[in-house]
């Protein structure tokens, strides 16, 4: 499996203006040469609204570069990386391919994943293109996000290991799935609340469901 970095990228919180309307959003990220990672955030790095985004289940943001040509051939035009505001675009991840519980060395940092991303519409208002989150949430090409074992650095040519596949092998396609879609879906959703490693905000949400 080939998983390789294909952008780094960072940024803090900054003012756009979206239909007319003044709003603030960390989507906006500048391509850097390496990420530095420490236990509760990345350096140089933030989000606007720490209610819905951030915290320490959420710390680093991944995308699978796969998606994008993707997405290019959905909406006819070039989607330049970072679009969905992650930190890391990686190649040999879609969240079909990972477990939520899977434990990564990435560079010298040490990784684990923990839920699917909830987009918001700012990732529609970024990108310019109104359908944009309706299909992310229909296709569940949603990305994910990953807590922090070990802070470190992820350089732009890091390698990326796995280093633990959990026990239970839900996948972050399959959690997604079930959140978005499949709501009534209760073994799954008991299934799903049996990994230890599943972030805190989607435990939660699960729970709601039961």
């Amino acid at each position: 499996m080939n998983r390789k970095i294909m952008s780094l990228a960072v940024g803090k919180p900054k003012e756009y203006h979206w239909n007319n309307k003044k709003e603030f959003s960390g989507i906006g990220k500048s391509a850097v040469q390496a990420i530095k990672v420490e236990k509760a955030s990345i350096v140089d790095n933030d989000v606007a609204n720490h209610k819905f985004h951030g915290g320490p289940d959420r710390v680093v943001c991944l995308y699978p570069f796969e998606h994008y040509s993707y997405w290019e051939g959905v909406f006819q035009k070039k989607l330049i990386l970072p679009a969905f505001g992650e930190n890391i675009t990686v190649t040999g991840m879609t969240e079909k391919q990972v477990c939520i519980g899977d434990i990564y060395r990435i560079g010298d940092t040490i990784l684990q994943i923990t839920q699917g991303r909830v987009p918001c519409i700012s990732i529609s208002n970024y990108n310019e293109e109104k359908q944009l989150l309706k299909k992310v949430v229909e296709t569940t090409l949603t990305g994910y996000f990953f807590r922090v074992l070990e802070a470190g650095t992820i350089q732009f040519d890091s390698e990326i290991t796995l280093l633990e596949k959990h026990s239970k092998e839900i996948s972050v396609s399959f959690a997604t799935q079930i959140l978005f879609h499949q709501k009534e879906d209760k073994a799954s959703i008991e299934k799903i609340l049996t990994v230890d490693a599943l972030a805190e905000d989607w435990r939660n949400r699960f729970l709601k469901l039961l």
